[in-house]
């Protein structure tokens, strides 16, 4: 059996996204518990050289509009990247996973051999559609995904494996 390009990052991306969503409300409500101000989880990074939490969710939905965006042949919407709470956090992955649902297998056929152009690195490099699929998008988008969620782990936030997985 093969698994199509749209199997392969759409209902991946909306998925993980929506667990993300559970995860920022679990890091929201236990900063109201805790009494601690959102801010201190929002502008949170592991390391000093890092991305705080709300650019590791960015630059994670970048890669979840990103991918099928250019798999299917279609401009890449541009978001302001100016999310300054966890209700406007909320709101970007709500809108990023509206915009996975207007993709269709059928846009995405043949994708896996489309020509990607994009910089990586500040230079020009062009990579099949399946390359820039399995080795750049979803690599970069879990990258983001798990550092948003480490982040808060690091924080005292009690998640667990199930809620990253979106089991619960």
């Amino acid at each position: 059996m093969t698994i199509s390009m749209y199997e392969a990052s759409v209902p991946v991306f909306s998925a993980r996204l929506k667990a993300l969503s559970s995860v920022l409300a679990a890091a929201e409500q236990n900063a109201l518990d805790r009494k601690i101000d959102p801010q201190v989880f929002l502008t949170a990074r592991l390391a000093p050289d890092m991305f705080a939490l709300t650019r590791q969710v960015q630059i994670a939905t970048d890669h979840a509009k990103g991918a099928p965006s250019r798999l299917a042949g279609r401009e890449v919407p541009k978001y302001e990247d100016n999310e300054a709470s966890f209700a406007d956090l909320e709101a970007r992955i709500a809108k990023t996973v509206a915009l996975l649902a207007t993709f269709s297998a059928a846009d995405m056929e043949g994708s896996d051999d489309r020509m990607i152009e994009l910089k990586l690195g500040g230079r020009e490099t062009t990579l099949g559609g399946m390359q820039y699929l399995l080795h750049v998008a979803m690599p970069n988008f879990y990258f983001h995904l798990t550092t948003a969620y480490d982040i808060l782990r690091h924080n005292g936030v009690p998640l667990g494996k199930a809620t990253f997985l979106g089991s619960r």
